[in-house]
């Protein structure tokens, strides 16, 4: 039996039970008034009318009465699945008649729980939340899917016992509990995609060595400070922005100068910038301003000759390219290509030689115009050792410039760490220095305060 059949059950007791009420009321000679908002009958009202009234707008609204099958349309409204189950499931499925045993009977299925009291209401509420579906999904704030995968109970949460209550603590006078809740501040931040730090160093060495020591040699000291200090902009998606600032001075004494208490032996001043806008991948269109010089002034061992001073010599490169840019958890690589370089060196002291480092006698600048490749690498081998390493290449197409540098520093905490420094050098576009080649190595290693910012 379908629900149709049940309708019309329905109806012939209505119209009985309404017959027989008619029948006692002439009897008694007394009029009768059948109101249309009248249920037909009681049985009717349980098991169609309450559950009618939700998908028909022209009949009058009917009590409900409080039902936990109905808990879809008054909690809020999520997107359920079997609404739309319903509406596309069909139920009829083609029998040949010869398979029949009697065709008026079993012809059509007959669904077993069609008139159970669950079933029936599922059937009503299904029709209601369609009908909400599709006038006003406005109102769906959920989904079957989000509310399943919500945990109610978490058994990896033990149960803590409440401690013990004092008995004294029960006749204390309770303090009045502040209610208020007061002005609310709204703040709204914009994000900061500026990454700003440094670190900084003080390294010390010093070697002692009696007059009478067999091998001889003689006795120093030595310090190095250095500092480090960055400010990065990157917006996650296609603008990079470096910049740096680097200042490093050594001074070292040496017995064997007696006409300076001391010398340098480290001396450097390096400011740096480079904007990079993505192209494809990890590869970046890049423009990079560079300036080093020095802060002092260097003499020659027991002479009072000045080897170099602040701005002799200083280095302005200016270079346009492409950047290669690998991050990852240990190693942060950027190899930068510019087929277009312009380096340009002053010498800002007349008691510098400026053949040193090669201008021609007389001249106080050099122009130069080539092409440069310049690597860094950061990479923490494991946790106490790092290594820094800059490599830079330039050439005008007739003379080379390299250099590269190469720092590992031993972190033995956070305060205390040993320090390896290699500086290899390569120009031959400077003055050559008698029994020397073009090469020039320069080590330090040292021991001393670390700290990073």
């Amino acid at each position: 039996m379908n629900r149709s059949l049940l309708f019309i059950m329905a109806l012939l007791v209505a119209f009985s039970v309404s017959g027989q009420q008619i029948k006692e009321t002439t009897k008694e000679s007394q009029p009768v008034v059948l109101q249309q908002d009248t249920m037909p009958s009681p049985l009717y009202q349980y098991y169609f009318g309450r559950l009618d009234s939700l998908n028909n707008d022209t009949a009058p609204a009917r009590y409900i009465r409080p039902n936990p099958y109905y808990y879809r349309l008054f909690t809020p409204i999520a997107f359920y699945y079997t609404p739309a189950g319903q509406i596309c499931k069909i139920t009829w499925r083609f029998q040949p008649l010869d398979s029949i045993a009697d065709p008026r009977v079993d012809l059509l299925p007959t669904d077993k729980d069609a008139f159970t009291s669950i079933d029936r209401t599922n059937r009503q509420v299904n029709r209601a939340l369609m009908d909400i579906y599709l006038t006003h999904p406005e109102v769906v704030v959920t989904t079957e899917d989000r509310i399943l995968s919500r945990k109610v109970f978490r058994r990896d949460i033990g149960v803590n016992p409440s401690p013990k209550t004092s008995v004294l603590s029960l006749f204390k006078v309770e303090e009045p509990v502040d209610t208020s809740v007061g002005e609310v501040e709204v703040v709204i931040r914009k994000p900061n995609f500026w990454t700003t730090g440094g670190n900084g160093s003080l390294q010390f060495t010093q070697n002692y060595i009696s007059g009478n020591w067999h091998k001889g040699g003689e006795s120093n000291k030595s310090m190095l400070g250095y500092l480090q200090l960055y400010a990065n902009y990157n917006d996650k998606e296609k603008i990079q922005f470096e910049n740096m600032f680097e200042a490093k001075v050594g001074f070292i004494t040496a017995a064997s100068d007696t006409v300076h208490n001391y010398k340098m032996n480290a001396d450097l001043l390096r400011l740096y910038s480079k904007l990079g806008v993505q192209a494809a991948f990890k590869w970046y269109y890049t423009v990079s301003a560079e300036f080093n010089s020095q802060f002092f002034r260097n003499y020659k061992t027991n002479t009072n000759t000045v080897q170099s001073a602040f701005m002799a010599p200083a280095n302005l490169i200016l270079s346009v390219g492409m950047d290669y840019k690998q991050k990852s958890g240990k190693i942060n690589l950027s190899v930068f290509i510019s087929p277009l370089t312009y380096n340009f060196r002053f010498v800002g002291s007349s008691d510098v030689d400026e053949t040193r480092f090669g201008l021609d006698k007389g001249r106080s600048t050099l122009s130069d115009f080539g092409s440069k490749v310049q690597t860094t690498l950061s990479w923490t081998v494991i946790p106490s050792v790092i290594l820094n390493s800059r490599l830079y290449y330039f050439t005008n197409y007739d003379k080379v410039e390299a250099e590269w540098e190469n720092t590992v520093n031993f972190v033995l905490n956070r305060y205390l760490s040993t320090k390896l420094f290699v500086h290899t050098r390569f120009d031959d576009n400077a003055k050559r220095v008698d029994d020397h080649s073009y090469f020039q190595l320069q080590e330090l290693l040292s021991f001393g305060i670390n700290y990073k910012w």
